[in-house]
């Protein structure tokens, strides 16, 4: 009996979680997620308490496009190697110690005057941001190994989840009490855990060889990633990573103003609704990367892809009983179950799909690719609910979950041999 099928044990279980790998991911994905947060969170604060206009700040959510196009550029991450550290090492350091420098650049301006650089420097800090998710998306996939890809992920998507709090909690408590310059200094410092986790660890023992030339750095990841399947598979492939994630991503897409309707306050809705959606998307994360050790990926997919359609049925009742805040409580912490189990199955599918060899590339497109529901969710959903009600608009979300409910038989069948 191989490795690969013979069955989980306890002991299994608890080496797959407590061992130097999950503690890599742990750090890792705080560095990947506190610039992001800081774009996000921290910004949108800083520019409103200066009194740039909302339409002006709304804006500003284009200038992170970087993070959808982080595939154009990963061919060359993949290609050149850093005179030091090794690829991916090298690139993480070199990333992380601009970032380090540009959050803490923007200590250096005032909104009211210095607008058009606070822009450039927004886009840069995506830019660096992107590439630093490029090579740590590809040194965790070869880090991992196939067993440990669903605890891996939970991990890293956590831990980057949390790392939301930096910018979007301690900095505005910090806000309060200081200069937002100081502000600006202490958040970027915290970047310093990313650069001493890139020196503490090594190279990932599977990482493959970088290609020989940029031309083959583009091209041989397509190749590969079609090799042994036919041009349906990857057309189901790129589907299903659109539309597993459609229902969820345009029922939370409009959540906070859907919850303003509803008649909560906003004491409500940021003790209440923004505390059981941390709380329940880390749960989730946590319960799924556990499980998926045990069942692994494909029968996650299948689960948890269920959980998450039903889940959305409590925005739905929310929306027929209103003001009420156990119910308030009890639909988002059941959403955030549901978008914490999915998100890490979908992540660790992702990672099993990518070939240690081209893991770069492939992750940057396919991730890229999986943010085009959120994109979409984000734009239209507004116009949607203005025409039909919410309570009419949640059900629709339910019914557009189901057609990726349905790759699944095409891209991950329950019953899939083990690998």
């Amino acid at each position: 009996m191989s490795t690969a099928d013979r069955p989980v044990g306890r002991a299994d279980i608890w080496a797959s979680i407590f061992n130097r790998r999950m503690a890599i991911c742990l750090c890792i994905g705080f560095s990947s997620g506190l610039p992001f947060f800081f774009l996000t969170q921290l910004v949108p604060a800083w520019l409103r308490r200066s009194d740039v206009s909302l339409a002006t700040i709304g804006l500003f959510s284009l200038a992170t496009f970087p993070y959808a196009y982080k595939f154009l550029w990963a061919p060359f991450m993949d290609r050149f190697v850093p005179p030091f550290l090794g690829r991916r090492r090298g690139w993480m350091l070199i990333t992380q110690l601009l970032l380090i420098a540009l959050l803490m650049a923007f200590s250096r301006l005032d909104p009211r005057s210095d607008m058009d650089l606070i822009v450039l420097l927004v886009v840069a800090t995506a830019f660096v941001s992107a590439s630093q998710d490029v090579v740590i998306d590809a040194y965790r996939r070869e880090l991992l190994p196939d067993r440990e890809l669903g605890i891996g992920n939970s991990f890293h998507v956590n831990a980057y989840r949390v790392s939301g709090l930096v910018p979007g909690a301690l900095g505005l408590i910090l806000a309060d009490l200081v200069a937002w310059s100081t502000v600006h200094l202490v958040i970027g410092a915290f970047m310093g855990l990313g650069v001493v986790t890139t020196l503490l660890i090594r190279e990932a023992p599977r990482a493959g060889e970088p290609p020989r030339t940029l031309y083959a750095a583009i091209v041989e990841p397509f190749r590969d990633f079609f090799r042994g399947h036919d041009l349906r598979w990857g057309v189901a492939v790129l589907a299903f990573m659109v539309l597993y994630k459609l229902g969820d991503n345009m029922a939370t897409a409009l959540e906070t103003a859907f919850f303003i309707d509803m008649g909560f306050s906003n004491t409500d809705i940021g003790a209440v609704a923004k505390v059981a959606k941390l709380w329940a998307a880390v749960l989730g994360g946590v319960i799924g990367g556990v499980a998926m050790i045990r069942i692994g990926i494909n029968r996650a997919l299948w689960i948890f892809g269920g959980f998450q359609i039903v889940s959305i049925l409590g925005y739905l009742a929310l929306s027929t009983v209103g003001d009420n805040i156990t119910m308030l409580f009890v639909a988002v912490s059941l959403e955030y179950l549901g978008v914490g189990l999915g998100t890490v199955a979908l992540i660790a599918f992702i990672a099993k799909l990518c070939s240690t060899s081209f893991t770069a590339v492939q992750i940057s497109l396919l991730t890229s690719i999986a943010v085009v529901p959120r994109t979409f969710a984000n734009s239209i959903t507004g116009f949607v609910v203005e025409a039909i009600g919410y309570t009419p608009f949640f059900f629709l979300c339910f019914l557009c979950a189901i057609p990726g409910m349905l790759m699944l038989l095409i891209v991950a069948p329950w019953n899939e041999p083990a690998e």
